[in-house]
This record gives structure tokens, C-alpha cells and sequence, in this order.
């Protein structure tokens, strides 16, 4: 699928913590995980990218904040999340593994598929079932308790049956593998140290086991020259014996065996699992949300209605490895999953809730498929409902938006127009004759309070309309209020608000400013707002420019960055003509919106922020 390189490679755009919560929330419920190793694998900072393959297949790829893809989706599949080798080499164990010889490895890095004739070993899961995701690694020959770290990752393309039978065919529908175009867009490091199998799964010649649980192990060997001559990495042909006591290079595994319960109980709890989805959630989906993949609905409507607190297991009396345990706590959540069960697969659970109606199935290829569910049925109406892991999760959810909205929330600016009084324009004499102090700086509220105050004290009240003022019967206030052109006779009555306006416009301006964590900031002169304006330069390219922010405590270098960030293109700081001190941050495309969120963000208040957008044609 990666052969090529990607194309239409979109700039990457960093998740938001909701997003990458619920990303991570997905992931552990999928995999079947505990949310400290969804931490290591959905780790904050995750950026999405969306591509095309060079067949023009649409996805998303999301990167770690190492440039590494971890995560991938593709448009055909919907939601689901693919890991590559990135993501498997931090937790061998996410999928199941099929192994084959060193030769093959180079034809898997080429592209193609793995045939039958080419696998080794093969999981024991009954539960797996095409076309689930499965990862490859090398069989390590005369060792068969090793095996290397996981090389690729493709789609189960038959029944594992056959895959024991033997045969010809296709075994695996390769997706991605170590060193192809979307390997390369990372850090295209070597592959880590080889795996102990502890328990050794099946195999084409009949081996019994059971699934695999994997620890990575030490420092592998120098490379063959063999594997160096076909560009792929030797993990154990030409040393087939691994060290005798390995040290831990970075363990992701659970250092301790998760508490185990009876099976016939975790039948129980599953069963009930289904009661609680089908009472909270499932009867009130239309129609329309049916059928539904098995697999789909198992890792949907199963096990997050698994109740979130259950009972400790008692340890066996001589089982020192197991040590005490609370019930508190979702690392130490027993194993309650279908293969931890009675029941042994997810279809043939789904088979005895079908025979007792509690739900519908068809039985399809590769996965059965869940036509619907019975909300009236017996034990749905009986159940009684309990706190689920789905409960717990959405309250953390809420609990951490929560805290999100109280960091996001800004104090706003505090942003005083006032006005001096100004000797050269004669508003100092209309203060020293009514009394007032000339040297201060005024509110608009407090000039029109001291206008009020002065024709109230001059008895200048128009007596038929009280609004009005009788301007021309004192000669300070006349002298304030008349312009060049004004005649006697067009101010011998003006209303208030005229009055003060006027004054107003005869006086100095200042204005002061204050915001959280900063000194307060009071400077003369008039105070305009953050012009954002959406041009077209060069043609039919937009951008957005941002200018008049100084005085709002904000600094263009940091301003262009944050921008730069937030829109996910380029951003640059220009001097204004003429004004040494003022600056203009330009931001690739049409931004309007972005900005205007960036400056409220920051404090500014709304009503001192201008937009215009110059791209639209009248």
C-alpha cells in the first residue's frame, strides 16, 4: 500500500486534547488495553495528517511529536486504527503475531503479500478471524521461543484453520511494513531486540499452544551479512541462541500478571455487559445503525459496559507471583474478555445470545454480523444497572473538559478610554471655572457627570425640554463647544450628550489598560482597535494581516509564532511604513476566525477588534 511515497500530504495539524482523549479512549477499548499503555501509544502532542497512497486511496495518519506515524485510518474502513511498526514496537503483544523465515522479509518489504507456503507460526486465539489485523515478524530459527519484533502489519486473509492445513494462497493482505514510504516519513529507526515467547503459539505442524504474552528483550547482535546485503536486519539466523539473561531495553509490558478470574464468572460478566448496552445505549439507536460487524460490536457495546469496579481474585495459596491487590485502580482490572471466557470465541458467545433472543445474528463470512437487539426482552427489563467503564470514562471526559474550560478561560482586558483636560484648546478653563480639578483624567462617565454638575450649578437647563442645554447663556461653555464654522445662532441650544462630545473632542486622550499578571498601562493618545484584514496578493493567493496589537501587550515575534502553530502555515512580521515602533503579522490563507479566536484568547476584548475581508468581489 506504501510502496510509493504519499501523496497529497496535508501540513500536520496538532490534536486537541478532547480529540486525542477520545483517540486514546478508542485505542484502549480496541486493543484491549490499560489506559497508562494508551498513554505510551496515543502519547500528548499527536499531530493528524491526511494523505492519499499513490492508488489514490484516501486516509489519515496521526505522528507522534517525534515525527513518527503511529496511527493510521483509512477512508474505506471507517474509524478503525491501524498500528504501524512504530506503535508495535512499544507494545509487541497489540496484535497477533504470524511468523515467518528471514528470506521472506525482503519480498514483505517490497510490497506483497505473505503467502501461505511462508508462515511458520501462527496464533492459537480462536477469536481471530479474517480480515482482523494481524502483525508479522521473523521466525527465529532453532530458537523457537524467540521470535523478532513485529515488521509489518496487514489484514488475516484466511481462516486460521487453513493456515494450520497448509496449502496455497494468500495468508496475510500486507497494509504496511518496516522500511516502506510511510516507515520512511518517520525516524527510520533500526528495530529493537528480539521477543521471548513465553508460552509458544500454534503452528503449521500441529504445535498446541496458546497465545503468545511477549517481553522485550536485550540488545540484539550485529547484523548478518546476509541481512545487511538484503537491507532487512538478522534477529537470529546467524545467532540462534539469545543471550542468557537479556536486561530490559524499554519494557511497555505490565510487570506483574493481571488478576484472574473464574471463567464461568467472566461469562457472567459479559453477559451482563450486554444487558447494560442494550438498556442504556443500544435500544435507542435507529434502525438504521444495523447490522453491526461482530467485531465492531464486541469492542463497542461489550467491554466498555463492563462494570467498573468487580471483585478481587483470591490468589491460589503457593501463587507467590501474584501479589495483593485493590480494587481500585484500571491497571489492575482482571482479564474479563471473551477468551478469558467459557464461551472461548465472540461468535459462539453471540450464537447463545442469539438462541435465547436476546439479540439477532447472521452468520457471516468473514465476521457474523448483528442484525439487532431485543430492549424488551425478559433480562434486559430485569437487569440492574451498575457504574461501567464507559461511565467512568465519560465522567472523566467531563471532568477534564471541565478543566479545560477553566484554563481556556481568559481574564478579559480591562480597556479605559479617558480625556484630559487641554489648555491650548480652551477645555482647561471650562474645569477651573466650574471647579474641577484641571490636571486629572477623566471617564466619559465622569465628563458627562461634570457637565451635568456645571450647567446644573448655572441654572442652563432648557426649561421646556430638560435634554437640551442653553449653550449661548454662558460663554465658557460656548467657547467649549463652537467650531470654526458654528454660527451663534446654531448653538444657542444643544443637547447633553452634544455637549460632552464636544468637550470631549477638546481634550487630550489617553487610555489605560489592565490585564491579569501584568502591570496596569496608561499612556496618552487614542486608542484604535486590532486590524484583521483578508487580502488577495499575487494573484489569487489570500492572506490575512494583523496589525495594531502593540498596545494590547502583544508582541509580534510571539504573535507569529502562535499563529504559524494554530493555522498550520506560514506566518511573518513586517515593519509598518513610517512607524518604527508598530509591526504587521501576515498569516498564509484566509484567517480571519483563527485570529480573531488567538486575540480573544488573549484578552482582547471583542469590541476593539476589527475585520475586513477584501478577498470577497462586490
Amino acid at each position: 500500500m506504501f510502496k510509493k511515497p504519499l501523496s497529497n500530504l496535508k501540513t500536520s495539524a496538532p490534536l486537541r486534547s478532547s480529540v486525542r482523549r477520545k483517540l486514546k479512549q478508542h485505542v484502549i477499548a480496541t486493543y484491549n488495553i490499560s489506559p497508562e499503555i494508551g498513554d505510551i501509544l496515543v502519547p500528548e502532542g499527536l499531530m493528524s495528517r491526511r494523505f492519499a497512497t499513490n492508488t489514490n486511496e484516501q486516509g489519515v495518519a496521526y505522528w507522534s511529536p517525534d515525527g513518527d506515524p503511529l496511527w493510521f485510518s483509512l477512508a474505506k474502513d471507517g474509524d478503525e486504527l491501524i498500528p504501524t511498526v512504530y506503535t508495535l514496537w512499544k507494545k509487541y503483544d497489540l496484535l497477533p503475531c504470524i511468523t515467518t523465515p528471514a528470506a521472506v522479509i525482503p519480498v514483505l518489504m517490497g510490497g506483497a503479500d505473505l503467502m501461505i507456503p511462508g508462515v511458520v507460526q501462527i496464533p492459537s486465539s480462536q477469536t481471530l478471524v479474517p480480515p482482523q489485523l494481524v502483525a508479522i515478524a521473523q521466525y527465529i530459527k532453532d530458537c523457537p521461543t524467540t521470535c523478532g519484533p513485529p515488521l509489518a502489519v496487514g489484514r488475516l486473509a484466511v481462516d486460521l484453520g487453513k493456515l494450520k492445513a497448509g496449502g496455497k494462497g494468500k495468508a496475510v493482505h500486507l497494509l504496511h511494513s518496516w522500511k516502506d514510504c510511510l516507515f520512511n516519513v518517520g525516524s527510520k529507526v533500526d528495530p529493537p531486540g528480539v521477543v521471548e515467547v513465553q508460552e509458544v503459539g500454534g503452528s503449521k505442524e500441529g504445535a498446541e499452544g496458546q497465545a503468545a504474552e511477549t517481553v522485550i528483550t536485550g540488545e540484539q547482535d550485529e547484523p548478518s551479512a546476509e541481512a545487511q546485503e538484503v537491507g532487512g536486519t538478522d534477529f537470529g539466523e546467524g545467532n540462534p541462541d539469545p543471550p542468557a539473561d537479556p536486561a530490559p531495553r524499554h519494557l511497555v509490558q505490565q510487570p506483574r500478571p493481571a488478576p484472574q478470574l473464574p471463567k464461568e464468572e467472566v461469562s457472567t460478566i459479559l453477559r451482563n455487559a450486554i444487558l447494560q448496552a442494550i438498556r442504556g445505549t443500544l435500544k435507542s439507536l435507529p434502525t438504521s445503525s444495523f447490522p453491526v460487524p461482530a467485531g465492531t460490536f464486541y469492542s463497542s457495546y461489550i467491554l466498555p459496559y463492563r462494570p467498573a469496579f468487580v471483585r478481587r481474585p483470591v490468589p491460589e495459596p503457593d501463587d507467590s507471583s501474584v501479589p495483593p491487590r485493590n480494587d481500585s485502580g484500571t491497571s489492575e482490572y482482571p482479564l474479563i474478555d471473551i477468551k478469558h471466557s467459557t464461551y472461548k470465541s465472540l461468535a459462539a458467545f453471540l450464537k447463545v445470545l442469539d438462541k435465547q433472543g436476546i439479540l439477532t445474528i447472521k452468520d457471516m463470512k468473514p465476521e457474523p454480523l448483528v442484525m439487532s437487539v431485543a430492549a424488551s426482552h425478559s433480562e434486559v427489563l430485569s437487569h440492574t444497572p451498575y457504574v461501567s467503564l464507559r461511565d467512568i470514562q465519560l465522567k472523566e471526559e467531563k471532568r477534564e473538559k471541565r478543566e479545560e474550560e477553566e484554563k481556556a478561560k481568559v481574564q478579559e482586558m480591562e480597556i479605559k478610554e479617558l480625556w484630559k483636560p487641554h489648555a491650548p484648546s480652551g477645555s482647561a478653563r471650562f474645569f477651573s471655572e466650574g471647579g474641577f480639578d484641571s490636571s486629572a483624567l477623566y471617564t466619559y462617565a465622569e465628563l458627562k457627570a461634570t457637565v451635568i454638575k456645571y450647567i446644573t450649578a448655572r441654572q442652563l437647563v432648557n426649561a421646556h425640554d430638560q435634554s437640551y442645554v442653553n449653550v449661548s447663556q454662558d460663554e465658557v461653555l460656548l467657547n467649549i463647544v463652537a467650531g470654526k464654522n458654528d454660527s451663534d445662532e446654531s448653538l444657542e441650544f444643544l443637547k447633553r450628550e452634544e455637549v460632552v462630545q464636544k468637550l470631549s473632542e477638546k481634550m487630550q486622550n489617553w487610555y489605560e489598560i489592565r490585564a491579569e499578571g501584568r502591570e496596569p498601562l496608561l499612556r496618552k493618545g487614542q486608542l484604535k482597535p486590532v486590524s484583521i484584514v483578508a487580502k488577495t496578493r499575487q494573484g489569487r493567493r489570500a492572506n490575512t494581516l494583523v496589525s495594531g496589537f502593540e498596545p494590547f501587550l502583544l508582541e509580534a515575534e510571539e504573535m507569529a509564532e502562535e499563529l504559524r502553530r494554530i493555522c498550520a502555515g506560514s506566518t511573518g512580521v513586517s515593519s509598518l511604513p513610517g512607524k518604527a515602533v508598530r509591526s504587521e503579522v501576515l498569516v498564509q490563507g484566509k484567517q480571519i476566525k483563527a485570529v480573531t479566536d488567538f486575540l480573544l484568547s488573549r484578552g482582547v476584548p471583542k469590541k476593539w477588534i476589527e475585520t475586513a475581508d477584501l478577498t470577497v468581489k462586490k
